[in-house]
């Protein structure tokens, strides 16, 4: 699920349902192409690699309980920016937007919450089940659950899974990019209920790092930015 132009709440690297089409705008952002590293990593990887399984995928996610790493956001417009993200399944995500953005993300609580730093009226909030990220957050993750994955293939040597919500597709699908070898999640592109697509470029990923409560806590975000 992302210079400071102007922050439009879309749920940037997260995504949200096509109810909130209006209110949840992408972060956009105009920044030097400092990508181009992060995408020649991801794409430099064996063209021959065998496609990775369903129940592989679902096995690597469920065993994948915290992690840390910087990313790059590609917006639907082209514009980019980079931070750096925090990941505690279940349920749980921060991603810290590099200046001059400033922006942060949060995922707690059943909860996303969207703080603009030009705002001083707290921040946007809607539920996470309303992003397709929800699916890689869960508590338990079963990629077989019928209409689940609708896509499973490869691309320039990864193995790419697209899922959704089987219940609210209308809700949009986030599709996975994962290499071989060992099984590692690179990217992720999420394609919202109005269409609109957000890709993540995630760098190494720093694995099973001890996180503190309080970085998801969006309450306790909102006390230390706002006060009473």
């Amino acid at each position: 699920m992302a210079g400071l132009c102007h922050v439009r709440p879309r749920g940037g690297a997260i995504g949200r349902g096509s109810d909130y089409v209006e209110d949840m705008k992408p972060f956009r952002i105009a920044l030097p192409a400092v990508i181009s590293a992060a995408l020649l990593a991801a794409s430099a990887l064996p063209a021959a690699a065998e496609k990775l399984s369903v129940a592989d995928i679902s096995a690597y996610l469920n065993a994948l309980k915290s992690a840390r790493t910087g990313f790059v956001q590609i917006n639907a417009d082209g514009s980019q920016s980079t931070g750096t993200v925090y990941i505690k399944r279940p349920g749980r995500a921060r991603f810290e937007y590099d200046p001059p953005v400033d922006a942060l993300v949060m995922a707690g609580g059943q909860q996303v919450a969207i703080f603009d730093p030009k705002s001083n009226s707290g921040p946007t909030q809607y539920p996470l089940k309303r992003t397709p990220l929800n699916l890689i957050l869960a508590r338990r993750i079963d990629l077989s659950t019928e209409r689940m994955v609708v896509g499973h293939g490869e691309e320039e040597g990864m193995t790419t899974i697209t899922a959704q919500d089987p219940k609210n597709p209308e809700y949009g699908t986030i599709r996975l990019f994962f290499s071989p070898e060992p099984v590692t999640l690179r990217q992720w592109i999420i394609t919202d209920g109005a269409g609109d697509q957000t890709k993540v470029v995630l760098g190494d990923l720093d694995r099973d790092v001890v996180f503190g409560s309080a970085l998801f806590s969006i309450p306790g975000e909102i006390q230390k930015r706002f006060g009473d």
